[in-house]
């Protein structure tokens, strides 16, 4: 199984609906929370090149987003990746 990380906010409703997917695949993940955490929002921020929340990683890969998610999973190749 891949080794997911997610970059979120506990108030973001695209956080919980990308949440929500990798959920409903049975894919456990990592959760970084960045609510009033500035060093980890700049972690994340450096390591995306986005501000937004969440910024989803599966294993290297950065898939970006809520919607970046659920375009990976309409085309058919979020289950690879997750593997």
């Amino acid at each position: 199984m891949a080794n997911v990380t997610i970059y979120s906010s506990n108030y973001c409703p695209f956080c919980m609906q990308a949440k929500h997917l990798l959920q409903q695949k049975g894919v456990q993940f990592n959760e970084i929370v960045v609510d009033g955490k500035a060093d980890l929002r700049r972690e994340m921020t450096a390591k995306a090149g986005r501000h937004t929340v969440p910024q989803i990683w599966i294993n290297d890969t950065h898939v970006g987003g809520c919607d970046d998610l659920y375009a990976l999973e309409r085309a058919g190749k979020l289950d690879p990746l997750l593997g």
